[in-house]
């Protein structure tokens, strides 16, 4: 698929000497969960995500005379047999321009790696990004979400900023599979960060979605969940209704994990902090406050609120990092 969309870049070195780019992590409101093609990452569904401001990664690339490519984690060396630089390795094989052609890769993290923040979404993103950059491509951004999403599936929707809608297509070879902007602001929607663990997950998001699809009696309404949900997010957003948009993003987010809890073996990302954030969150919504959460495939929280409520917001979890999408 590489080779489709870069055509006569195929096999051009490149002619400066690096690359630089930032992507956003970002969090779906309508998840991705689940994959109809695991080798090219096609989803089962379509999602829809905003992106975490600045919170992402940023990542360098230049071209080296060595032996091997050479990764570097957050200003420190990764060991060529690490998972992580094993995978980035595979990747950057689909671009190298001759066997023998290798990558130094300098990736820095502001957030946690691995531990259920969209690391990886950001960081395939922002790896593309870079190397559209050192070889000069200037492939349009449809191009470019399909290359991130090879890396990560969820890292299509990272090439963007602002509300993103991530296509499940039909076609088996995926050329119908990327992302889109939505287009419109809504500067009053603010999110909430909460690191409840930095730890690497136990299962992958890989491993834990195939265990899900294959043995959760539930999966075979996630789809349907999935579409009904969507179009109450777009929704939302169109009319900025905040109240539909909180209560559509954290049924979808309980209902995926959910699909996981009926897998087996179990597939359970919460830690008891995860719950009790869980009940204190609708504990301050029954007492007033509009307040609502998100989670991806990890412990951690992410809160949705209006600017407004900021304030209250910051009081009653002091160890929040504000995020404002829009601004």
């Amino acid at each position: 698929m590489a080779t489709r969309i870069l055509g006569e870049r195929v096999g051009i070195k490149p002619t400066i000497s690096e690359g630089t780019a930032f992507a956003p992590a970002n969090i779906a409101l309508c998840k991705y969960w689940g994959k109809r093609d695991e080798e090219l990452n096609l989803p089962v569904t379509s999602s829809l995500s905003i992106s975490l401001g600045h919170l992402g990664t940023t990542t360098t690339v230049q071209p080296i005379s060595a032996s091997a490519d050479e990764i570097a984690l957050n200003g420190k060396p990764v060991a060529p047999n690490a998972t992580f630089a094993k995978a980035l390795s595979a990747y950057l094989d689909l671009f190298r321009p001759a066997p023998d052609f290798f990558f130094r890769v300098e990736t820095t993290n502001s957030i946690p790696t691995a531990a259920g923040m969209a690391s990886s979404a950001s960081g395939f993103a922002a790896l593309v990004l870079a190397l559209n950059n050192l070889f000069e491509w200037e492939l349009p951004v449809k191009h470019l979400s399909i290359l991130a999403r090879l890396g990560s599936g969820s890292a299509s929707r990272s090439v963007m900023t602002g509300f993103v809608e991530w296509l499940a297509g039909a076609e088996e070879d995926g050329m119908d599979s990327y992302a889109e902007q939505i287009s419109g602001t809504w500067p009053d929607l603010q999110l909430g960060v909460l690191k409840l663990s930095e730890k690497e997950k136990e299962i992958s998001s890989r491993k834990a979605m195939r265990c899900t699809r294959m043995t959760s009696a539930l999966y075979e309404s996630w789809p349907i969940k999935v579409e009904h949900d969507m179009a109450l997010i777009k929704e939302a957003i169109g009319a900025q209704d905040f109240e539909l948009l909180g209560r559509t993003a954290e049924s979808n987010a309980l209902a995926m994990h959910a699909t996981g809890l009926a897998a087996w073996p179990p597939v359970l990302f919460w830690l008891p902090e995860s719950v009790a954030t869980m009940q204190k969150i609708w504990k301050l919504r029954t007492d007033g406050l509009p307040l609502y959460f998100t989670m991806d495939a990890g412990p951690n929280v992410k809160l949705l609120f209006r600017a407004d409520n900021l304030s209250a917001i910051q009081a009653a979890f002091p160890e929040v990092e504000v995020v404002k999408p829009f601004e």
